[in-house]
């Protein structure tokens, strides 16, 4: 009988073989665009062009998927007054929070009724600057100070409200 015999093998160890697979399987790949600013913007674009010439044009103001669900949570963490349910919301998170809801065009009269209005037990000298501050490195609205309890006096001592203390439809007739 004759007995099999190997012949030796020429393969590369198996640690060798693993770490040039290693290298090779690294090679730069093409960057997902799906995420990307400019891909969102087109699909949102796309989607309202198509409602809007489609016929259905009551459609067309409605939010996409990602900005509905965007503008509940935030509904919801000023609700709660907690950033997805662990921590106590900063006064500048409750004013980037209103400022993006309103980006977004959700009524006042509706985030009013979900948020507490704060109550400002500091002097008014020691916030007027920072106010001032604020306002210039965040540009917030004016509506938006409300919520943290920051009244017209303040906002019109920093330099946030200009004028006398018009509101509604008066305010907007003085400034013609």
């Amino acid at each position: 009988m004759a007995a099999k015999v190997r012949a030796k093998s020429t393969r590369v160890p198996r640690s060798e073989s693993r770490t040039e697979n290693r290298a090779n399987s690294r090679a730069p790949l093409a960057p997902n665009r799906r995420g990307s600013p400019e891909a969102i913007e087109k699909r949102r674009v796309a989607r309202v062009f198509n409602d809007v010439l489609g016929g259905r044009t009551a459609v067309a103001h409605k939010l996409d998927g990602r900005t509905e669900k965007r503008r509940q949570r935030l509904l919801k963490e000023l609700e709660a007054g907690r950033a997805r349910g662990a921590r106590a919301l900063k006064p500048t998170d409750i004013l980037q929070r209103v400022q993006q809801l309103m980006d977004l065009g959700e009524p006042l009269r509706s985030i009013r009724k979900v948020t507490k209005i704060r109550k400002v037990n500091v002097p008014t000298e020691a916030v007027v600057d920072l106010v001032a501050r604020l306002h210039v490195a965040y540009a917030f609205r004016p509506e938006v100070y409300r919520f943290v309890g920051l009244g017209e006096e303040i906002l019109r001592a920093a330099g946030v409200l200009e004028g006398r203390g018009n509101r509604g439809k008066s305010a907007t007739r003085a400034k013609r």
